[in-house]
């Protein structure tokens, strides 16, 4: 620790994401422009806490006012890889995966996704295409009260690394 650099602090993506449940055992799901099917989430702002980031990001991009009820899956993307638009690198991510209830609202589209509708939830996987998402939706499928813990990167291809009850 002899040069003048001093220490950085380590960087990494906060998200939050949401199973909407509706009163009809329906799962909310919106289509993204890049990524396919998905449940609603995204990053979870600087100074904003993590419940508050689900319901935002619900209601950004559905239109659909819930309640944030317990976590079952907490996930690490511990892949870094290249940025892009003038940002230089994509740092390690850390997903946390809410239960929630709709409270209301009807799902609609937004800037950030074409489509949003209620699926069936053993409908859910035939939408779903991309691997984390599909991993962290089985997570949801398999919760029995205690929290999945997974790693996996996601470039330059997808691989599951761990998966674990916590």
């Amino acid at each position: 620790m002899g040069n003048n650099t001093g220490w950085v602090m380590p960087t990494h993506i906060i998200a939050a994401a949401g199973i909407v449940i509706n009163e009809n055992d329906e799962i909310l799901m919106v289509k993204t422009h890049n990524a396919g099917w998905v449940f609603p989430g995204g990053q979870v702002e600087v100074g904003e806490n993590v419940i508050d980031a689900v319901k935002r990001e619900v209601m950004e991009e559905a239109g659909v006012d819930i309640e944030v009820k317990e976590v079952f899956c907490i996930s690490s993307n511990t892949g870094k890889y290249p940025g892009y638009n003038g940002i230089k690198e994509i740092p390690t991510k850390i997903m946390l995966d809410f239960i929630c209830t709709e409270k209301g609202g009807t799902p609609r589209s937004s800037e950030e996704n074409s489509e949003s509708m209620y699926v069936a939830k053993n409908k859910v996987l035939n939408l779903i295409e991309a691997p984390a998402i599909i991993e962290r939706y089985k997570a949801y499928l398999e919760y029995a009260g205690r929290p999945i813990y997974m790693e996996y990167v996601t470039y330059p291809s997808f691989e599951l690394k761990l998966k674990r009850l916590i």
